[in-house]
């Protein structure tokens, strides 16, 4: 079974993180992906460490399957020597400010004038208008200034930075990726392509539905820390073991919640946390003390619960649902050594049967180039 992306060309002109994942998940799903990078350095993510091969295991992970052409975009001829690969390509991803490619020549007017049915997704940190537009930023910026950060907070109120890139991910790539299937698709019907705006700080503010409602139809704005899914209910919380692990207990509905009572041994006076859920809480966290993480592990077992013991990556990693599901059954090579590849959100029906791929070397396809 063919690809559902086959013949499709993309050429990428991103760096770091948002635009490269994206290709990487329209690679997996068969388009070629030619990346654009400048010359002697390339992505700068390519002199990251730890390294695997001869460059960053970062940039490995992120450009599995691809090809490289090393060009200076500065250059007299630039775009003349691009010509041949804009004239074939379908989609263009980049990741620029705003105007930047415009003045390379290489914005989505000069793009279509020669391919119009080009799709051009340009990832940006504020979008290609308002006042931030221009304003530089990284992903925990645009959290901070989506009122997402302040929600979260550590015992001593402070916001604490999220271990995962929310905005660069599920702001930035996810939404591309959704925007230019979108786009082949409209193109499918039309044979005209488009320009797609995709700001990762506006696309933030989705994660905050809860939030948004609430504070829209009631006029109650979430408090930091105080919220149902941000600490504030015994039902949605974190609590410390006897020999400091973590259990995450997530029982949310009343019929998990009984259970969850039952089998923690919280008294009757205390199950009802509409009245006083600190107090509730705190009672929770005394009794969850008084076990080790196994140990509620094996009382939790075969009940309808909703809790877990807070795994280290590594444990999460040799788990026997994740080793069951294949999740990192693909690989990595480079320099002779192997490692397992990212995984992908994609169903396992529309990737490539080839389960092991290399990254490309810097310039290795600069032979498609118009000389």
């Amino acid at each position: 079974m063919s690809q559902p992306l086959q013949g499709i060309r993309v050429l990428d002109f991103s760096t770091l993180l948002p635009g490269p994942l994206a290709a990487l998940i329209l690679a997996e799903a068969g388009a070629e992906i030619i990346k654009i990078e400048r010359p002697g350095r390339g992505d700068e993510m390519r002199s990251y460490v730890p390294k695997f091969g001869e460059d960053s295991v970062n940039f490995a992970l992120l450009n599995r399957g691809k090809r490289s052409i090393a060009i200076d975009l500065k250059a007299p001829g630039a775009v003349d020597r691009l010509a041949p690969l804009i004239a074939t390509a379908d989609i263009v991803l980049e990741q620029f400010r705003p105007g930047v490619m415009d003045r390379l020549g290489l914005g989505y007017d000069a793009l279509a004038l020669a391919n119009p049915g080009i799709i051009y997704c340009a990832i940006t940190g504020y979008g290609q208008q308002g006042p931030r537009a221009d304003v530089a930023a990284h992903d925990m910026n645009f959290i901070a200034e989506a009122g997402m950060l302040g929600l979260s907070v550590g015992e001593s109120g402070a916001p604490i930075p999220p271990p995962a890139l929310v905005a660069d991910i599920a702001g930035g790539t996810y939404p591309a990726v959704i925007n230019i299937l979108l786009a082949l698709r409209e193109r499918d019907r039309t044979s005209r392509g488009c320009k797609l705006d995709i700001a990762m700080a506006d696309n933030v503010f989705t994660f905050l539905y809860w939030a948004l409602g609430n504070a829209f139809a009631a006029g109650q704005w979430p408090q930091p820390g105080g919220e149902l899914v941000t600490g504030g209910s015994p039902r949605y919380n974190v609590y410390r073991t006897r020999d400091h692990r973590f259990i995450a207990a997530a029982p949310l509905e009343d019929k998990f919640w009984a259970t969850f009572c039952e089998v923690v041994g919280v008294p009757s006076a205390a199950r009802d946390d509409s009245h006083d859920a600190a107090a509730t809480r705190h009672c929770v966290a005394a009794l969850i003390a008084l076990d080790s993480a196994e140990g509620w592990r094996a009382r939790f077992e075969g009940k309808e619960v909703c809790c877990s013991v807070v795994a280290t990556l590594q444990e999460a990693l040799a788990a026997r649902h994740f080793a069951a599901r294949g999740v990192f059954s693909r690989t990595l090579h480079a320099g002779g050594r192997a490692i397992p590849a990212l995984p992908m959100p994609l169903a396992e029906r529309f990737r490539a049967s080839e389960r092991e791929a290399g990254y490309p070397a810097l310039g290795e396809a600069n032979g498609l180039l118009r000389t």
